[in-house]
């Protein structure tokens, strides 16, 4: 099979470590967008590609097949909307936006031109959290109670300029990292009857929070934070539990019931991630099974609720 030809929109950690994932693969790189020119340039040749000046030049070329946007994202509904007024598919570093609207526009976009558009929620384009859905569907641990997931990476140790640390860029907790547990209940049980968010918010970002979602007898205790480096994932039925440690790149998942243990093995990986993506352009879809845009959309809406009960407004948006 042919390579996947890719435009990369962005330059920074992000696309350098999903470039390094998916170069061992059937794809490449063929030209490389960024606002600073010597850096992606830099870029560029590092991956094989060539690098341009402007959005239209990387994007609107015949051996592009796909656009994968890894800038901050409060740009990320600007050049994704004008790849897919270019009539190109797009996989979209999360979160797609920072508000429900960004989801909207999006979405309307991605129909109204027929072109592909999914966001690159690794943990959803993976066997192991696809599994994990499969056992609670299928009963193996009963009627889900609980659900305590707990992340945190020391953002506020990063350089003050970091995206992360900064509200221009719609920096914090929640939009980085919370869309991670947030996405991960969405695709288990829907949306909530009732949210309930607690969060520390300084310096015009919120540093740590704590989100409940209420289900009918399920309630998940969701607690991120810029402040540690910890990641975990139980959840517990009336027959047993389920242990996902590094839930958000998980590499297996264990089950535990009345019938004994058992651990499914697999990949979130970057490569996985890409490739099912081009199998889908390919295919011809305009969204992902793997992750809808329904989904993106509805945990969208989730993250607008935190930000209102934190009272979470970010300087663009005053």
């Amino acid at each position: 099979m042919e390579k996947f030809r890719w435009a990369y929109i962005g330059n920074g950690s992000i696309a350098k470590n999903t470039a390094r994932s998916i170069l061992k693969g059937e794809h490449e790189i063929v030209s490389v967008y960024g606002r600073n020119k010597a850096k992606a340039e830099k870029f560029a040749s590092r991956v094989g590609a060539a690098a341009f000046d402007s959005f239209d030049e990387a994007v609107n070329r015949e051996d592009v097949d796909g656009v994968y946007i890894a800038t901050p994202h409060t740009s990320h509904v600007e050049y994704a909307i004008k790849a897919m007024e270019l009539g190109k598919p797009v996989l979209c570093e999360k979160p797609v936006g920072v508000r429900l609207d960004d989801v909207i526009e999006l979405k309307e976009c991605s129909q109204k031109n027929g072109v592909y558009f999914a966001e690159a929620m690794w943990t959803w384009f993976s066997d192991v959290a696809k599994t994990v859905k499969e056992w609670i569907s299928s009963g193996e641990i009963g009627k889900v109670k609980t659900v305590e997931i707990d992340y945190a990476f020391p953002g506020l140790l990063l350089n003050k300029n970091s995206r992360v640390l900064t509200p221009e860029t719609a920096g914090g907790a929640l939009l980085d990292i919370g869309v991670y547990p947030i996405t991960y209940c969405f695709n288990l049980f829907g949306y909530p009857k009732r949210i309930t968010c607690n969060g520390v918010v300084k310096n015009g970002i919120d540093t740590e929070e704590t989100v409940i979602l209420e289900y009918k007898g399920t309630v998940c205790t969701l607690v991120m934070s810029l402040s540690s480096l910890k990641e975990s994932c139980v959840i517990k039925g009336t027959k047993g539990k389920i242990t996902i440690p590094m839930f958000h790149m998980a590499r297996s998942a264990t089950l535990n019931n009345e019938k004994g243990k058992t651990v499914f093995r697999g990949k979130t990986d970057y490569l996985t991630e890409f490739t099912r993506a081009a199998e889908e352009i390919r295919a011809g879809k305009t969204e992902s099974d793997y992750v809808p845009l329904s989904s993106t959309e509805s945990c969208m809406k989730i993250m607008d609720e935190c930000r209102k009960q934190m009272k979470l407004v970010y300087p663009f948006e005053k």
